[in-house]
């Protein structure tokens, strides 16, 4: 099937932290179901150029959108700028995000802020960018990545964990909010995934993860990126305020 002839022909997605990883193979599957896909970034622009010439390459159609997801400001002017140009956003992908590994008693204020900046407030800098556009257009879906860590913690991430907890509460909220304007929300948390950071475990932490995995295996970005196509398109059109889980069985 051709991206023009796909479920999201006609429609408008951005996809912020889509320069690598989960992100990119979202914008991927995303352009690959018609969409026009903005690739959102804030530093790797040349990474997400690349993802740019693989969607066209591919047959689909895409743009960089660079901008601070923790910006309010930025996060305004880029969305009203893509709103102004292509007239709307129909799916908005809340994936930007940075991890911590640092115990509490050594995690600095400061880094703790950090996390919270990019992983929550940044969320909700983007929904409430595209709520008003979607809301006028009386449709929108928006996906937003958590994580198995903020359902189930881990020792080292409580930074982390507590940013990707608020999103799940944050995203129920945005469900109940926005629904009479047609619009839904909902979640996609990934559980061990084969990224760059799961790349650098050495083998012996490697096979304590793979243990925990009922599957017995890691999960990959296309896994991830299949669950919001799916929430994105067609098949989540009775669907908002969930979270989905993409983890093997990791946490059931």
């Amino acid at each position: 099937m051709s991206a023009a002839a796909g479920v999201l022909a006609g429609q408008v997605a951005l996809v912020t932290g889509g320069s690598r990883g989960i992100g990119a193979a979202v914008a991927r599957a995303l352009a690959a179901a018609g969409a026009y896909v903005a690739v959102g970034c804030r530093a790797r622009r040349e990474q997400a150029e690349t993802v740019v010439a693989v969607i066209a390459a591919a047959g689909g159609a895409a743009e960089v959108a660079a901008f601070d997801v923790a910006d309010g400001a930025a996060v305004q002017a880029a969305v009203g700028a893509l709103v102004k140009r292509l007239g709307k956003v129909d799916v908005l992908v809340n994936n930007a995000g940075v991890s911590l590994d640092a115990l509490i008693l050594r995690t600095s204020d400061e880094q703790w802020q950090d996390v919270v900046d990019v992983n929550l407030k940044g969320v909700f800098n983007c929904t409430k960018a595209v709520a008003r556009p979607m809301m006028r257009a009386r449709s929108g879906r928006i996906v937003n990545i958590g994580s198995v860590v903020g359902a189930m913690g881990n020792a080292g991430q409580a930074a982390y964990a507590a940013t990707k907890a608020g999103i799940v509460g944050f995203t129920k909220a945005t469900a109940r909010e926005l629904a009479p304007r047609g619009i839904r929300a909902n979640v996609v948390a990934p559980g061990f995934i084969e990224t760059e950071m799961t790349a650098r475990l050495d083998a012996a932490t490697r096979d304590v993860y793979l243990s925990l995995i009922p599957l017995g295996t890691l999960g990959t970005a296309a896994d991830v990126a299949a669950a919001v196509a799916f929430l994105a398109g067609p098949g989540g059109a009775y669907i908002t305020g969930q979270v989905i889980h993409v983890n093997g069985g990791l946490y059931v």
